[in-house]
Formats: C-alpha cells, structure tokens, sequence
C-alpha cells in the first residue's frame, strides 16, 4: 500500500465557528497505480467514536477496495489522531462543560468534517463511502445533510432506524442479548455453573482488578459485549475457562477483564453511545438502565447470568476508572431534553444515490426489523438479508464483494466523477 496523511483543522461547532480541533485521515492506494486518477471510497467507522484502521497488510475488504478505489480512512473527530478525547481532557471541564463540548461529536458533526475533507484535500470529487455499524447511521445523515458529495453508499450492519429512539433501541435489542445468552449456554452448558459461581464470588468479597477497580457482578455481565461478534462466544468461554486459579480468582483473568471492560482506548464508544440517537425534542434518559429495570432475567442475582449486550449505565461512569471524568458531562447530556435532527426524512425518500446494504438477520446490536424498515423509506435502497455473518461481517472477503456488485448492477460505484 502507498500511503498518504492528511492533517486539516475544522471547526468544533460547525454552527458557531471558533474553537478549531484537528482532523486526521489515511489515503491508501496500490502502488503500481498511486499516480492514476482512481475514485475515492472513504470509510465510516463504527463506533461511536470510531477511528480508522490500522491496516498491516492489503487484506480483506481493503485489498478489494483498493483493485479500484483510493481508500480513505478517516479518524472521526475525538479518535485516533483527531484531537483525541480523553479522560485528562474531560477532567479539566465542568460538567456543563463536557456536555457541551461532548454535543459536538455527533454525526452531524462527523459528515460535516467529511465534506470538509472532501473538498479541501481531495478536490471536491463525489466519493463512495462505506459504512460499518455506526457507519450506517452516518451514511443516513450524509444523505440527509450532502447527498451531492456522494456517488455510492454501501453499510454493514448499520441501517438505523429514521425515527431516533434510545428506548425502542434497547426494547428491541434486549431480546436479542438474551437470545445471544441462550446460544452461549448451549454451546457451553458446563459454563452456567462457572459464571453462577463466579458471580457469586464477586457479590460475595471485594475483588479488585489491577488497576484497583473493583470486579462487580455487573462488569462482569457487561462482557457479553462481545456476543454479537465472531467468534464472540468463543472468547468468553476462553475467559471464563481460566477465572480460577484454584480458589482464588487469577491474574490472568483479572488482568484481561481490565483490559477488555476499561474503555481507555475508546471513552467515547461509552460517553456517547446513547446520546447518537438524540433528535428533536426529549431526552435519551439512561434508556438501557430504564429498560433492563424491567426485565429481571438480566438481574444480577438471577441465574443463570444473563451477559448484557451494547449497553452503557450509570454505574459505568463510577466504578470504571477510565470513564469517571465523564461521568457529570454524561449525565447532563442523558437529560438534555432537545437535540438537532439527525435526518431529513423528505431528503431520504427522495434519494437517487445507489445504497446497498447488508442487514444481518440476527444482528445483536442494530435490529433488523428497524434496518428493514428504513430500508423501505429511503430511496434507492437495495438491502441484502442474510444470517450467514454476525456484526463483524466485513470481516468476510464476501460482504463487500457482494454490496459492490448489488451497486455495480444499477450503474454506480465505479464511475464516481
């Protein structure tokens, strides 16, 4: 790969220009073709807070790309090397202070950042993008804020729903954590017994992790995380298989629970994860802690112990070091009570930019039922149902294969000027 970095400084607010943070993003093209005129196909990270890859080899779905494309890879804004958000930076700020600043980092402020790149460093050229997760949920507002600057969108797992609910969110996806619970258990039945003892263990004694944390019950079920992803079950189960080391919990797992539940190297995945679907008038209101209160299967002291899924509560921005100095900006943004639209509904019927998408039928974090349903009122939509993949189906070398030729099969995608 040869590559080319891009540093360009953007407004915080793109409302009220003042403040400017820096913007870094990662050309990457082949070798044998770095001084032809080749189409751009910028990637929208998951996340929230998401920064681009890291890549170490022309693999996967980026060596497809790159037989035809100029690959873009952006670090959103508060990521990677895109004026980061860290615990340092928020400990500095009061509460409203946070918040406030926290406001900014939303996709609306993602795609303005976009164009900006767009335009300043690559010529204004319509490019492609590709949305993983929240990637998705970007693309819809692209489409809603700039669909002149685009020529073909294609989105993982990330069809979010056009009518913005952190509540309908977690009413749907709760099932499907338990569901996901269920499978693990079958697949690991011996496993029922380990984590009941473990849980029970930790309600019991005060177990600290290395970095002085204390290992709760909830930390624990708040690993499930990773159940909606390949081979997500696989991992727990590896985890939990070395919990003991004779009757005391080992270093070994304490030391990779830190690791995986601190939330160091992404803050904003967890400051931020219900405030993204903050839009028009009310607040987002700690919706996964409002619905797990009413479901008493994922209790604590309930067993067998149900893992959580994509959840973040409270007891996060307390207990977990790493997220403390957000905890007063989190909760004055889970209580702010209007937010700007995330997207043009209108603007979204009227679509003519090719969209192909692949929805994940059994998809633990982004209902499928919410995908199809915008499927169906954005314009121009092609989507894909498969149960084949979990969330992290752009790792097959098929999926985006196969969105490129959904597009390619109307005429898009390739001739992007």
């Amino acid at each position: 790969m040869h590559v080319r970095e891009h540093t360009v400084d953007v407004p915080l607010n793109w409302e009220e220009p003042g403040e400017s943070i820096s913007l870094f993003a990662r050309e990457l093209v082949d070798p044998v073709r770095k001084d032809e005129e080749l189409p751009y196909l910028v990637y929208l990270q998951g996340g929230p807070g998401g920064k681009g890859p890291r890549p170490v080899s022309a693999s996967g779905w980026i060596g497809q790309a790159l037989k035809t494309h100029r690959v873009v890879l952006m670090d959103q804004r508060g990521m990677g090397r895109s004026t980061p958000v860290s615990g340092r930076r928020m400990a500095a700020m009061t509460a409203a202070e946070g918040a406030n600043y926290l406001a900014h980092f939303r996709a609306d402020s993602i795609v303005a950042d976009a164009e900006h790149l767009r335009k300043a460093v690559f010529g204004g050229k319509r490019w492609s993008t590709l949305g993983q997760s929240y990637g998705g949920f970007l693309t819809l507002t692209y489409l809603s804020q700039a669909p002149e600057g685009l020529s073909a969108c294609y989105v993982t797992g990330g069809l979010a729903s056009i009518d913005p609910s952190a509540a309908e969110v977690y009413r749907r996806t709760y099932p499907r954590v338990a569901a996901k619970n269920r499978e693990f258990y079958k697949r690991y039945p011996h496993d029922v017994e380990l984590v009941g003892r473990l849980a029970d263990r930790l309600a019991a004694d005060d177990v600290r992790l290395p970095d002085g944390d204390r290992m709760t019950v909830r930390r624990l079920q708040s690993l499930g995380i990773d159940f909606g992803m390949q081979p997500g079950y696989e991992r727990i189960h590896w985890l939990l298989d070395e919990a003991f080391d004779g009757d005391e919990l080992s270093d070994t797992f304490l030391g990779q629970v830190q690791a995986q539940s601190s939330y160091l190297g992404n803050p904003l995945f967890a400051a931020l994860q219900e405030s993204i679907y903050g839009s028009g008038d009310g607040a987002t209101g700690w919706a996964a802690e409002a619905e797990r209160a009413r479901r008493p299967e994922f209790a604590e002291d309930a067993r067998p112990l149900l893992f959580t899924g994509e959840m973040m509560y409270p007891w996060m921005f307390e207990e977990i070091r790493g997220l403390r100095p957000f905890q007063g900006a989190v909760e004055l943004l889970a209580r702010r009570p209007g937010w700007p639209d995330l997207y043009d509904h209108e603007k979204l019927a009227a679509n003519d930019v090719p969209v192909a998408a692949a929805v994940y039928f059994d998809d633990m974090y982004v209902d499928s039922g919410l995908q199809l349903d915008t499927a169906s009122r954005v314009g121009n939509v092609q989507a894909w149902v498969t149960n084949e993949y979990e969330h992290d189906g752009l790792g097959s070398d098929r999926v985006f294969e196969r969105l490129t030729e959904l597009v390619a099969a109307i005429g898009g995608g390739i001739r992007d000027n």
